[in-house]
C-alpha cells in the first residue's frame, strides 16, 4: 500500500447498522482508514432493497437500486459491513435492469466496485489488525456472505491477527441461523427451530464471544441465546478488529 494513491471509499452503512448498532459503522470507518482509505459516508443512503426484493417487489427494489447507483457513482470502491446487503448490490442489482441497458451498465459498474468489508480488508487492501482482545470466540458464517461472495477465510485470517483472541471452532458454522431477512417474519416457527439448533451449537463451544459479519444474523442468534439463558456475548467482527469489542454486546442495553 506504500506510495499508492489512497482509494476513495464509500461506506454503505446498511439500515440495520444505522438503526440498531451504529458502532459497527464507526468500527468500519476506523478499519478502512487504518487500511489506508479515504472514507466517506454518502448522505441519502437508506436500504439496499433486499427486503423488498425478497418480498417480490421488483419495482420497489429497482427504485431503491437506482437511487443507490446514483448515490454511489464516482467512488473507487463501495464497502458494506454485511454480506447480505453487499450480495444484493453485487449479484442482484444488474438483474433488476434486464430491460434497461443503460441502467444495467451502471448496475454492473457498481457491482464491480462493491465489496463486503472483511473481504475488502483482507483481499483488496491486504490489511491486518493491531487490536487486542483477551478471551475466546467462535465464528458463524452468514449464508449470503459465504455462498454468494465466498467470504470464509478472510474473517478468520483477520481474527488470527488479534492478540489474545482464541478462536474456537463452531460445529455447523456454515449452517443457516434461521434469520434469512424476511424469512423469519414469514415463517417464524421454522426460523425459531433453526436458530434453536444454532444457539445450542454455539453455546456448546464454551466461547465467550459469538462473532459474525452480518448484523441481522447476529441479532437473531443473540436474541435466542439470551432467551435460553446463555451468557455469551455477540459482537460484529468489525468491532473486535477495531478494538471496540468491550462495549455492550448486541442485544444488550448501553
Amino acid at each position: 500500500m506504500a506510495g499508492e494513491k489512497a482509494p476513495r471509499v464509500a461506506l454503505f452503512v446498511t439500515c440495520l447498522v444505522d438503526a440498531m448498532r451504529p458502532s459497527v459503522g464507526f468500527a468500519a470507518i476506523a478499519l478502512l482508514e487504518a487500511a489506508g482509505c479515504v472514507v466517506e459516508v454518502p448522505m441519502g443512503q437508506t436500504c439496499c432493497g433486499q427486503p423488498a426484493l425478497n418480498s417480490g417487489d421488483q419495482a420497489g427494489t429497482r427504485a431503491i437500486a437506482a437511487q443507490n447507483i446514483k448515490l454511489l457513482a464516482g467512488y473507487d470502491h463501495v464497502v458494506v459491513p454485511s454480506g447480505s446487503c453487499a450480495a444484493t448490490m453485487i449479484k442482484d442489482y444488474p438483474d433488476l435492469f434486464d430491460n434497461d441497458a443503460a441502467m444495467q451498465a451502471k448496475a454492473v459498474d457498481l457491482a464491480g466496485r462493491t465489496y463486503e468489508l472483511l473481504s475488502y480488508l483482507a483481499d483488496v487492501r491486504g490489511w491486518m489488525p493491531a487490536a487486542t482482545c483477551v478471551g475466546s470466540a467462535t465464528y458463524h458464517d452468514s449464508c449470503s456472505g459465504l455462498r454468494s461472495l465466498g467470504v470464509h477465510a478472510q474473517p478468520r485470517k483477520l481474527l488470527a491477527g488479534v492478540a489474545g483472541l482464541e478462536m474456537v471452532p463452531l460445529e455447523g458454522a456454515n449452517v443457516c441461523c434461521g434469520f434469512g431477512g424476511t424469512f423469519c417474519v414469514k415463517y417464524p416457527d421454522i426460523s425459531n427451530a433453526i436458530v434453536g439448533e444454532k444457539a445450542a451449537a454455539i453455546d456448546a463451544t464454551g466461547a465467550e464471544l459469538l462473532l459474525g459479519g452480518d448484523l441481522g444474523c447476529l441479532m437473531n442468534m443473540a436474541g435466542k441465546l439470551h432467551r435460553e439463558g446463555s451468557k455469551m456475548r455477540a459482537v460484529h467482527t468489525a468491532e473486535i478488529l477495531a478494538g471496540m469489542g468491550e462495549g455492550p454486546a448486541i442485544g444488550e442495553l448501553a
